[in-house]
């Protein structure tokens, strides 16, 4: 669960199930009684109709707590950690980083560490949109060490340099304001 919406229908379902929880947050759910194996499938169904999926594989549920301690991390904190992403990460989630690491390469096919690239350059393209940062300030904001440094992951991840998106996302702002 990453917003407040998927919370809320997570929740209802519950609720209309009755079942009792004491914790919901992003990605886990607590509830205090037993749950029978079909209420178990029939939540699992539920979910899956609303776009959800209940997630019952340990590796399955730490590969989500990654990705979404990831995607809070980047998207939705003011400021990024001063630490390194991979202490962070170890220190939130309370294992070793070596056996998040394994664990998230051989489910998703990807390290951690391109699934964080990945996830910053959208970030810059949300903040480059904003139009309320240049890119020194943007660069600094995202803990790069240079201009030159994202701009290059920038170019790696999407084929174009940030300037060149920068204006092409302009470009397609005029078009639409002219219809």
């Amino acid at each position: 669960m990453v917003s407040l919406r998927c919370k809320l229908m997570v929740k209802q379902e519950l609720e209309r199930l009755g079942l009792h929880h004491t914790v919901l947050d992003l990605g886990m759910v607590e509830i205090l009684e037993n749950i029978s194996s079909k209420q178990h499938d029939q939540l699992k169904a539920n979910l899956l109709k609303s776009g959800l999926e209940l997630l019952d594989d340990k590796r399955t549920i730490l590969i989500e707590r990654i990705k979404n301690l990831i995607i809070e991390m980047i998207h939705y904190s003011d400021e990024l950690p001063n630490v390194n992403y991979s202490d962070y990460i170890s220190e939130k989630l309370g294992y070793d980083y070596t056996y998040l690491s394994n664990i998230f390469s051989e489910v998703k096919g990807t390290t951690i560490q391109q699934f964080i690239i990945l996830h910053k350059i959208e970030k810059v393209k949300e903040l480059m949109l904003y139009d309320e940062l240049n890119l020194t300030e943007i660069s600094y904001k995202l803990h790069y060490s240079s201009v030159a440094h994202l701009s290059n992951q920038f170019k790696k991840v999407t084929g174009l340099s940030p300037t060149f998106y920068k204006h092409l996302k302009e470009k397609r702002k005029i078009n639409l304001e002219n219809l």
